[in-house]
């Protein structure tokens, strides 16, 4: 896979690059801010937990920047991509072990659409920094 090639800039790439941008932006800020509720889910075989969302808020925030500057949007894609993918087993600890945060546990009405959407977060991810135009375009590269 090539990264240089010219990625057409749709209204609709654009439009869900700021919206991903933004969520991975305010993820961050909440990671940072608020780790309790993200140590709490972090599965216990993820050393040092609290370092660990620390960093991961640190990524998200560095992700989203990432996105806006042309220059490093595809690294920042792959980069969310990888992230989203890793983070994933936290999402099925929340589920599976039904840890509450803040006194609430959350059903599967939560809990099953959040594991479904995590796909399509990375997929997202993907296309809206350019490295993927599959299904617009049809190639899954460009």
């Amino acid at each position: 896979m090539t990264f240089d090639r010219a990625v057409p800039e749709g209204r609709g790439r654009r439009i869900g690059r700021i919206v991903l941008a933004a969520a991975y932006g305010l993820a961050g800020v909440a990671h940072l801010a608020r780790p309790g509720g993200f140590v709490a889910i972090t599965p216990g075989w993820v050393p040092a937990p609290e370092m660990v969302v620390a960093l991961t808020g640190a990524a998200e925030i560095a992700g989203a920047v990432g996105l806006m500057i042309p220059a490093l949007r595809k690294a920042a894609g792959i980069g969310l991509a990888l992230y989203a993918l890793c983070v994933w087993p936290a999402n099925f600890h929340h589920a599976l072990d039904d840890i509450a945060l803040s006194g609430v546990h959350l059903s599967w009405w939560y809990h099953g659409p959040r594991l479904a959407v995590q796909p399509v977060i990375i997929w997202w991810a993907l296309w809206a920094s350019g490295v993927v135009n599959w299904p617009f375009r049809g190639d899954w590269r460009h």
